[in-house]
């Protein structure tokens, strides 16, 4: 059951995560279908002064799980914990909670964050303007790391084969899928652990408060953010974790396993031109690549999860080359519009709701999507109510500071 390529073919057998309007595919998809996103504001920001946004979606409900020892949890920040909680369920979900294999050396992670928890880092730097060690542990720095995730997640579960950590801001995620779909294709892993997250901060709201991206609609947080119209202001922070199972494909049928679907094609690549000022031409040579890996035209992708940042700079470019590849074709929307821009964790959350939704052949529209932009590329927009689609490939991008692009296509598994 090889690829036409010869590599190894790849199934979605697990699949979980925790995000701002829910922690469960019925919850998440009430939210769509009433357009109700999951962003408020933040009267504890206000007190900050200089920063122009009071707007996040944080995760409401979220509670560390009561098995989860102290012994487990001295050396996570809420994001890595999140994570191991998406993780684990997600492992529950594909049939390998406690599996012997997770610990044979041909299980992997490939997962990561913007950065690691943003207390410890915060710790270090008292030390430094403060003269004093004052608040650091021996977990201090293992919290802080840029890795702390798929570390956590690894020692969690005792898995033993390789890590990748993909820290590449809003395509961690993203990112972590695809070099784990690479890894089990050509033959260095079994399984793979793969996704991203992130925990709220007012540091990542700051960060493009700066930049004059946020939103500041703080007084109506059900308005923002709006990603590609005309009148949106910017975009809003949130949070999570989302994660995917990924399998060898007979080794998924050998065991019985689910297979939620197919990952067939991933690119990434990068702008090489400037840090924050996204280019068209690069994102569409992304998305042209991850056709040429999967073997299909463009006519056969039914599904685009688009970026939607809610940025002028960003939507305008990504409208650009997502229309130089599909023209007006293709349905797209935006997840963002609900859940706001959860950075790390946005690859792996929209992900695993695209491929909700290409199971149930229904998908979301683009909450607060009014006038187009017309700035904008054409393209076919969901808006207003969900839409039912019928679709054999659906596709997922995703596109970061630093001008790394990416691109995911999943076909839906016919058994």
């Amino acid at each position: 059951m090889r690829r036409a390529d010869g590599g190894r073919r790849v199934v979605v057998t697990g699949m979980a995560g925790i995000s701002p309007i829910g922690q469960d595919w019925p919850s998440i998809r009430e939210r769509l279908e009433a357009l109700q996103n999951g962003v408020r504001k933040m009267p504890e920001w206000e007190v900050i002064e200089g920063l122009n946004t009071a707007l996040a979606a944080p995760v409401p409900d979220y509670e560390v799980p009561a098995h989860y020892t102290r012994r487990n949890l001295r050396s996570m920040g809420r994001a890595a914990c999140m994570a191991t909680t998406a993780t684990e369920r997600a492992l529950e979900d594909a049939g390998l909670l406690g599996d012997p294999s997770l610990k044979d050396g041909m299980t992997g992670i490939a997962y990561g964050a913007s950065a690691g928890e943003s207390d410890a880092i915060a710790d270090f730097g008292k030390m430094i303007f403060n003269n004093s060690t004052e608040g650091l542990s021996a977990n201090s720095y293992i919290r802080m790391m840029s890795h702390t995730s798929p570390v956590n997640i690894g020692v969690f579960f005792g898995i033993t084969g390789r890590i990748y950590t993909t820290s590449s801001a809003c395509t961690s995620g993203s990112q972590g899928i695809g070099y784990a779909y690479e890894a089990i294709r050509f033959g260095r892993q079994n399984t793979m652990v793969a996704g991203g997250c992130e925990e709220l901060t007012a540091t990542q709201a700051a960060v493009f408060d700066t930049l004059f991206a946020t939103s500041t609609k703080n007084d109506t947080p059900e308005l923002s953010p709006s990603p590609f119209d005309r009148d949106r202001d910017g975009l809003v922070i949130g949070e999570g974790a989302g994660t995917l199972i990924l399998e060898e494909l007979e080794k998924a049928l050998e065991r019985g396993a689910t297979i939620h679907a197919e990952l067939v094609g991933f690119a990434s690549n990068s702008d090489g031109k400037h840090v924050t000022q996204p280019r068209p031409e690069t994102m569409e040579k992304a998305i042209r690549m991850a056709l040429l890996d999967a073997g299909i035209e463009a006519e056969q992708i039914g599904y685009i999860s688009a970026h939607g940042s809610a940025t002028d700079r960003g939507d305008i470019a990504e409208s650009l080359a997502t229309h130089a590849v599909f023209g007006e074709q293709t349905p797209i929307s935006a997840l963002k519009s609900f859940m706001g821009h959860s950075l790390g964790a946005c690859g792996g959350l929209e992900a695993w709701v695209a491929l909700e939704m290409m199971n149930n052949n229904w998908f979301h529209a683009t909450a607060n999507l009014n006038n187009i932009d017309p700035k904008c590329a054409p393209l076919d927009h969901i808006r207003d109510e969900g839409r039912s689609l019928d679709c054999e490939y659906i596709m997922t991008n995703n596109f970061a500071f630093g001008g790394i692009n990416t691109s995911l296509i999943f076909k839906r598994w016919n058994a």
